[in-house]
């Protein structure tokens, strides 16, 4: 509160009228019902903003999370399954043909072709990876040169990846 509106301390020795009384509850009825002043709540700057400013850019190193391997491996699988379930459908909709056939029969024709498919995607993984093991690398550079090798290691169920 202002200090116009607090009441001043009663002093035991000072005695008020009848018509200062009056005039005191007034003004103390007054300040009570008098509506507070309105304080915002919110604001919004409405100027624009700079198209660009004096920070100058930084360099963002690319570094990829999934390695190519294992995106390589994952496409491989979403391609079998799709495979899998083309000729699965194809099976089905023969022996629809023929004679009535159950679902359970149908699939347990399609799991075969499930497992060699799946076998052929993991040893094709697999020979891709022997093959990405031994590679060598011959850099011809003219002039002087700064190189900076990094290696990394990425282990476990929640992915912790160490650069040396």
């Amino acid at each position: 509160m202002t200090p116009e509106t607090t009441p001043s301390p009663a002093r035991a020795d000072a005695r008020m009228s009848d018509d200062q009384a009056a005039a005191e509850a007034r003004r103390i009825i007054a300040d009570a019902y008098r509506p507070a002043p309105e304080v915002p709540t919110s604001y919004r700057d409405t100027s624009p903003l700079p198209a660009y400013g004096t920070t100058p850019p930084v360099l963002q190193p690319d570094r990829r999370i999934v390695p190519a391997w294992a995106a390589g491996t994952a496409v491989a699988g979403i391609g079998v399954g799709a495979a899998c379930v083309g000729v699965g459908c194809g099976v089905w909709l023969a022996c629809q043909g023929f004679a009535a056939v159950s679902l359970a029969s149908v699939l347990f024709v399609t799991l075969p072709i499930a497992a060699v498919a799946a076998i052929v995607a993991a040893v094709g993984s697999a020979v891709r990876s022997l093959k990405a093991a031994h590679t060598e690398h011959h850099h011809h550079y003219a002039g002087p040169v700064r190189q900076e090798n990094t290696t990394t290691h990425t282990r476990g169920l929640f992915a912790r990846t160490t650069n040396h």
